[in-house]
């Protein structure tokens, strides 16, 4: 598919999507999330790729939904659109890869709920976060209010929403919102080391891991538990788990087959 307002790109088994509107500072309108979601479809059924970089173009991540565009939206059509963009978010956050958010600048709104559906953030100091939506009317509309209590607790995530504060950089690592923060020339190198780490070891051992973080979370531990236990036991019935092992006592580098 040829996106307009993409740029995709693969290195070996790492894919950048770099989302490039940026004289609207890569503001989410119906066209780039519909573009994400056929982006993302192709890149989950590509069994080369394994790991996702995540970015914006310019000076902003993405600097939230496309408010000229939701203006004019009624009750229904405003449904419909939250609803979009949750769709794609989830499909995001759910992708048989690991997907790491480059966030190079602005994060506000929908571009803070974007970076959230992403299993790692990485931010250049020049990045700020928030949920400025209540000043505008609206409730955050791409899964918000459930994505930031799961990750910064339940009382920041009130005060965040509540205030619509927008933060720098230190403060979202502060609070465990991104995993690090580097210099803005530094970003995508540091995006593309921790790819390439990942990338190295058994990709279906990580597809597992990351199965059962994200259902594990959204059940009681014992379940999660059982869920771990099931995914445990299907690694052994991999080749990559016989190399692993093998490499390791045989004190040598593992050659993963992605079988």
């Amino acid at each position: 598919m040829a996106y307009t307002k993409l740029i995709v790109e693969k290195q070996d088994n790492i894919c950048t999507v770099k989302i490039n509107n940026p004289e609207a500072l890569n503001a989410l309108n119906s066209t780039i999330l519909k573009e994400l979601d056929a982006a993302f479809t192709a890149i989950g059924e590509d069994d080369s790729v394994d790991v996702v970089i995540l970015t914006g173009e310019g000076r902003s991540f993405v600097a939230g939904a496309d408010i000229s565009q939701m203006s004019t939206l009624n009750a229904v059509e405003g449904k419909a659109f939250g609803e979009l963009g949750a769709a794609v978010f989830r499909k995001i956050e759910l992708l048989n890869k690991v997907v790491i958010a480059g966030v190079n600048g602005f994060a506000l709104g929908g571009g803070c709920e974007l970076a959230m559906a992403c299993d790692i953030r990485i931010a250049s100091v020049k990045a700020k976060f928030g949920q400025p939506e209540v000043g505008l009317g609206i409730t955050p509309g791409f899964s918000g209010t459930q994505r930031l209590p799961r990750i910064v607790g339940l009382g920041k995530a009130k005060e965040l929403i509540y205030t619509a504060d927008v933060i720098v950089a230190e403060e979202a690592y502060r609070i465990g919102l991104v995993n690090k923060v580097v210099e803005p020339e530094a970003l995508m190198d540091e995006c593309m080391a921790m790819a390439k780490k990942i990338a190295a070891k058994a990709p279906l051992a990580v597809r597992y891991a990351k199965e059962a973080i994200n259902r594990g979370v959204e059940t009681d531990i014992d379940t999660g538990i059982s869920v771990e236990s099931d995914l445990f036991g299907l690694c052994f019935s991999t080749e990559d788990q016989k190399e692993g092992m093998q490499a390791f006592l045989g004190k040598r580098g593992a050659e993963f087959k992605k079988r």
